[in-house]
């Protein structure tokens, strides 16, 4: 009777099911063959997942084709199941909660309700298909996720784009700030801590569960974000995760607190029920206080998802090879990347390595850029398109010399994609590589690229005082920067010389410091770079500006040594 009963019910049921778990209950009650004796074979079929979309607002639809012949039926049923995966689940151990089932050689579509806003919002979750043995969900399918969050997004402003590429980061105090408005700058980041925002004064409810946030270190970040925004500069956020004691659930499973040598900040994670729900609840929080143009707090335009990751000192999870690490950052981002895209439609979510593109890696703690890019790419491509971006960092190199253009005498530099490091110097490596037809988007483009933070020393570690030299520089890597159609944003790294690292020789600032301050960062005089800075992006004054600083490269003309000079026409 129950095999007549389930002949039927396929007869009667649609391709396409919207169900519960548990809706067909006693569909996948069947055991093995009585006195089987030989081990269960594998699963012969496949079922590609080929998009997963929302529809219409309300709607998941899971469309994909089955490859393969279907399994054994003395040993599997006549179905196909739907599974909906949490971020944190990673497998379908002891599961019987399918969302969906259809019959084997019915057309491979599913379609279920979004839930979006709720507790049952799926909006953050991926999905796959299962065959059943009696006994066990085995899973058959690629695992995809939902790849248009935008289309349910709360704001639809245009994209903020920038007049020119020039950016800086900016140190937050009124005076600096006015700094910054008059050396033109139309690009800024502000770095995002999670440890700083974490406190009281503001309750955030989400998905049944009050989240608590420092209201008196949002306000400065308000008004930052909001000045800047006013002032109609394109806004970078990059998010950190400095260690708190307070909020054990943000660190990777195992994590414990490090000496700033191993780790200046922490990885994110989905890994656990609760380290996800708290990224989340974050990630939607700050996507809503800034992502739209009418906000009160200013907009933020462009989210980098931590900071230089292919070197844990700056992500850390603790040893592990770059296959396990990229596919736990890369569930991380794509919650940010969820809760960011679906809140603002045109946002940008970018992630960021150093200039070690073949360099320095030990395979557990540092990865090779290179290696990374295409891990994280090629862990992408399955689950589901993202539009993620590059934030690079083409430093000099040493950092403690400022002249890039003889960074060719270290060895490091070559103009081919075996190159150890890819810096200002040979950037079309970069660029070239990314205009592969694996690397683009869905619909083709080439990705977005943001040089989020890159700074020349005005004091060698050999010859002391360079300012000259750091001019120089500047110019020549803005040129660089500048004539290249693949690159976005050239973002200074510090607007004021820093004491720590000046101690190092890494003054990279526009203005030094007072460095009796050890603790505090204080503006002190102008460099002649900052000259440079304000006039590099005005066709009236750029040439005159830089004109004395080609001597020291060592050239008569930019064009010679910049690839598609902008400013070529007006070169005498």
């Amino acid at each position: 009777m129950k095999k007549i009963w389930k002949y039927c019910i396929s007869l009667c049921c649609l391709a396409t099911v919207f169900a519960g778990a548990g809706s067909v209950s006693a569909m996948a009650d069947e055991t093995l063959v009585s006195g089987q004796e030989s081990i269960k074979p594998a699963p012969t079929e496949f079922a590609h997942i080929m998009s997963c979309e929302v529809i219409g607002g309300n709607k998941v639809v899971i469309k994909g084709q089955l490859e393969g012949n279907f399994s054994d039926p003395a040993y599997y049923d006549n179905y196909l199941y739907l599974f909906e995966m949490k971020p944190y689940q990673r497998d379908l151990k002891g599961r019987t909660d399918y969302a969906a089932w259809i019959t084997k050689g019915d057309e491979l579509s599913f379609q279920l309700p979004l839930n979006h806003g709720t507790q049952d919002d799926r909006l953050y979750s991926s999905f796959v298909v299962a065959v059943y043995d009696g006994s066990e969900y085995t899973i058959v399918s690629n695992e995809a996720y939902v790849t248009n969050p935008e289309s349910v997004a709360k704001y639809t402003d245009p994209y903020k784009t920038a007049q020119t590429k020039k950016g800086l980061l900016i140190q937050t105090t009124p005076a600096m700030l006015s700094d910054a408005f008059s050396l033109g700058v139309n690009h800024v980041i502000v770095n995002i801590p999670f440890n700083h925002i974490l406190g009281s004064g503001i309750d955030y409810e989400y998905d049944g569960k009050t989240y608590h946030f420092n209201k008196d270190v949002l306000a400065v970040y308000d008004d930052t974000i909001k000045r800047m925004s006013e002032k109609d500069m394109t806004v970078t956020a990059v998010i950190l995760n400095g260690w708190n004691d307070s909020t054990p659930q943000l660190y990777y499973p195992g994590v414990t607190k490090q000496p700033a040598s191993v780790a200046n900040y922490y990885g994110f994670h989905v890994a656990t029920e609760d380290g996800y729900e708290s990224l989340r609840a974050i990630a939607a929080f700050l996507a809503d206080r800034y992502g739209s143009k009418a906000s009160p707090y200013g907009r933020v335009s462009n989210w980098v998802i931590g900071n230089e990751i292919n070197n844990q000192l700056w992500n850390y999870m603790g040893p592990m090879s770059l296959d396990t690490y990229i596919n736990e950052y890369q569930r991380a981002f794509r919650v940010f990347y969820t809760a960011i895209r679906s809140t603002s439609q045109s946002s940008r979510v970018f992630f960021s390595t150093d200039y070690n593109w073949n360099h320095d890696a030990d395979g557990s703690l540092k990865y090779n850029a290179k290696d990374l890019l295409e891990a994280f790419n090629n862990k992408m491509i399955p689950g589901g398109s993202m539009d993620w971006g590059l934030a690079y960092h083409p430093y000099s190199i040493p950092l403690t010399e400022p002249e890039f253009w003889n960074d060719r005498e270290t060895g490091l530099i070559t103009d081919d994609v075996s190159s150890p490091v890819v810096n200002m110097l040979n950037l079309n490596v970069l660029t070239d590589y990314l205009q592969q037809a694996q690397f683009r988007t869905r619909s083709g483009e080439v990705r977005h690229v943001i040089l989020s933070e890159q700074g020349f020393t005005s004091t060698s570690a050999t010859r002391g005082t360079a300012e000259d030299l750091q001019a120089a520089a500047i110019a020549y890597a803005y040129y660089i920067a500048d004539s290249n159609p693949y690159i976005d944003a050239f973002i200074m790294s510090r607007q004021v010389d820093a004491p720590t690292e000046m101690a190092a020789s890494q003054a990279f600032g526009l203005w030094h410091c007072d460095t009796s301050k050890k603790n505090d960062i204080v503006a002190t005089m102008q460099k002649p770079s900052w000259l440079v800075y304000k006039n590099i992006d005005n066709k009236a004054s750029t040439l005159e500006i830089t004109e004395k600083y080609k001597s020291l490269i060592g050239i008569s003309k930019w064009s010679d040594v910049v690839p598609n000079f902008r400013w070529k026409s007006l070169e005498k």
